[in-house]
């Protein structure tokens, strides 16, 4: 099947990179939101990207205003009917996705694929609500999705052979790099990210080194381009702990065990970047 529109669900952080990268690149695309205060502010996030590389120039005005025509917001899940593939990029709560994913199925036609951008909950027991469980499987992009080249692409144990290359194919025409990761709990860059970024936390927690100098002994030390305290205020403090906790549910291996550091922190709406503050002010 060609893809030649596309579906985000969600216009956040995630979801609005989503849409912007699916529009850039040649897709007429909807992005949907649950009211229009926050569509307006993920449309407007969007618009000020596409004019800021304009200025830098990277992007004539006239591509601006070619991805602006390709780009359009919505509240209603309808507008959806007519897609061929709609990517999922709600909050990271299974309760949510498991309302959302039978009411997708209904409403868009039999062909289309549904993809989830989970980062680590389980894409099996989404597709398990719908009828069309061969043609789900996960797409994750990585923060900020316009940006970061890599996608995974996770593969349950329904998703047919053609679904994977049609979405294979779909990442690659987006720019990206795209790998193959089973359906468990954090897939690839999680399972092996997250044990890493929690040991961070409890060296702070225990008080073994500063924030500062866990940071730049692994930038210096490792080569990395940031410390895991600053990468955790990136990629978000919230969503490090709904990942963690995936992971844990799944193997019980204290290795994801989330610190308690880590739980006031998101408590008190500590998020990181996002939210203003988390191990470092903004």
């Amino acid at each position: 099947m060609k893809i030649q529109k596309v579906g985000v669900v969600g216009c956040g952080l995630m979801g609005g990179g989503i849409a912007q990268t699916c529009a850039q690149s040649g897709y007429e695309t909807v992005v949907r939101e649950v009211n229009q205060q926050l569509l307006d502010k993920g449309m407007t996030r969007i618009h000020d990207a596409w004019d800021m590389m304009a200025r830098k120039g990277k992007l004539t005005q006239d591509q601006v205003e070619q991805n602006r025509a390709r780009l359009h917001g919505t509240l209603a899940l309808e507008d959806f009917a007519d897609c061929d593939l709609v990517i999922e990029a709600v909050i990271e709560n299974m309760e949510e996705k498991l309302r959302l994913f039978p009411a997708l199925d209904k409403t868009l036609k039999p062909e289309a694929l549904i993809l989830s951008n989970t980062s680590s909950l389980s894409i099996t027991q989404m597709g398990a609500v719908t009828k069309r469980a061969e043609q789900i499987c996960g797409l994750h992009f990585f923060n900020p999705a316009p940006v970061m080249k890599l996608v995974e692409i996770v593969r349950t144990i329904s998703t047919s052979e053609q679904t994977i290359e049609t979405v294979k194919e779909f990442a690659l025409s987006l720019g990206k790099t795209p790998v193959i990761a089973k359906d468990t709990a954090g897939f690839i860059v999680n399972f092996l990210l997250i044990p890493y970024l929690l040991a961070a936390i409890r060296m702070l927690e225990n008080g073994m080194a500063s924030r500062e100098d866990i940071d730049t002994a692994m930038k210096l030390g490792c080569g990395y381009p940031m410390g895991p305290l600053t990468l955790l205020d990136y990629v978000g403090l919230d969503t490090t702990l709904w990942a963690a906790e995936a992971i844990y549910e799944e193997y019980k291996d204290p290795l994801y065990a989330p610190p308690p550091l880590l739980r006031r922190m998101v408590a008190s709406g500590m998020y990181g970047r996002k939210s203003g503050r988390g191990f470092y002010q903004y």
